[in-house]
């Protein structure tokens, strides 16, 4: 059970409401976060007095939730919840968003060079790497520190809303001022301290699925992240380990439809880190905009043959700006 306290509630109303539940011999949890007090009340062995507790000074909301996974849930919230990043909204109603760019930004020139292609295709979000977690130490690891002010440059020069990943607390402290959204990745979809600095933050959050993350431990995360206040969250399906090999990971589609029903947070596709291989980029792209994504994320490169990482599975300028009417197109025939 849920109890949410009102924005303006006093100190007094939120330990009077503590207070009330403890006597009734339950466990109370209160939320840490910069939004609105939020109490997750455990045990008991009886009912708690919903009625009383309803009249507390202070008290917004009480809500009995089923599920493990709490404030991302339909039940907790029926209406789909839309996440504007700087001009663009992702979420149902929506225009399909596209972001794209390259997996880490490798120098000015050539961050400026494929910002200025993705904007002629006629894309307002641009990703890019600056901090990158690699599976290897030995790995071009971004250009970390130093890039983070390339985000306010290609900002001033392309007028881009940018995406990019944090990978620890540090790192996000830093890209909160020049980000347009903080990407929260796969590796870090359990690193709850990071979810929980992400909850404190005002930016809008894309939080992608761990590499063998069910989608309740993808909600559950999110829920981190809500319970600190931040409700601007967009979840991303960026394929899952599998006994496959055909491609680097198995991009799950039918995961969109069920995020939906489960939950009122966006959804959206990345097939590039989902199969791996440009040439299938393409068609898993039309795929996602068919089964009902609110966005896809491609990556994006001047160059991919000699990209510091994963050029494997990056488009080259030209194929990325064929590909985008034929994604807008599908869209609109599914809406």
């Amino acid at each position: 059970m849920l109890i949410l306290m009102k924005s303006g509630a006093t100190p007094v109303e939120v330990e009077a409401v503590a207070r009330f539940v403890l006597e009734a011999g339950f466990r109370v949890d209160k939320s840490n976060g910069s939004g609105p007090v939020m109490f997750s009340i455990h045990g008991g062995s009886t009912e708690l007095d919903v009625k009383r507790a309803k009249g507390l000074p202070g008290v917004a909301r009480i809500a009995s939730i089923k599920t493990a996974y709490k404030l991302s849930s339909r039940e907790f919230k029926p209406a789909d919840t839309v996440v504007a990043v700087g001009n663009v909204k992702i979420g149902a109603g929506q225009k399909l968003a596209v972001i794209a760019g390259p997996c880490s930004f490798e120098s000015s020139a050539q961050a400026l060079e494929v910002a200025r292609a993705v904007k002629q295709a006629g894309v307002q979000l641009m990703r890019g790497g600056i901090y990158k977690p690699r599976t290897s130490p030995f790995s071009f690891q971004g250009l970390r520190d130093k890039g983070v002010g390339l985000l306010a440059e290609l900002k001033r020069e392309t007028g881009l809303g940018f995406v990019t990943e944090a990978v620890d607390e540090r790192s996000f402290d830093l890209l909160e001022e020049h980000a347009d959204m903080i990407q929260i990745g796969a590796r870090n979809m359990q690193n709850f301290e990071l979810l929980r600095r992400a909850g404190r933050s005002r930016k809008p959050v894309l939080l992608k699925r761990g590499m063998s993350a069910t989608l309740e431990e993808l909600l559950m995360a999110a829920d981190y992240i809500l319970a600190g206040g931040n409700e601007q969250v967009v979840l991303c399906e960026r394929g899952i380990k599998t006994f496959a090999s055909h491609t680097r990971n198995t991009l799950d589609l039918s995961a969109v439809p069920v995020i939906k029903h489960m939950s009122h947070l966006p959804v959206i596709v990345d097939p590039s880190h989902g199969t791996g291989y440009a040439r299938y980029v393409p068609a898993m792209a039309l795929a996602a905009a068919a089964c009902g994504a609110d966005g896809i994320m491609i990556e994006v490169h001047n160059d991919p043959k000699h990209a510091l990482s994963d050029g494997a599975q990056a488009l080259d300028l030209a194929a990325f700006g064929a590909l985008v009417p034929r994604i807008e197109a599908v869209a609109t025939a599914a809406r």
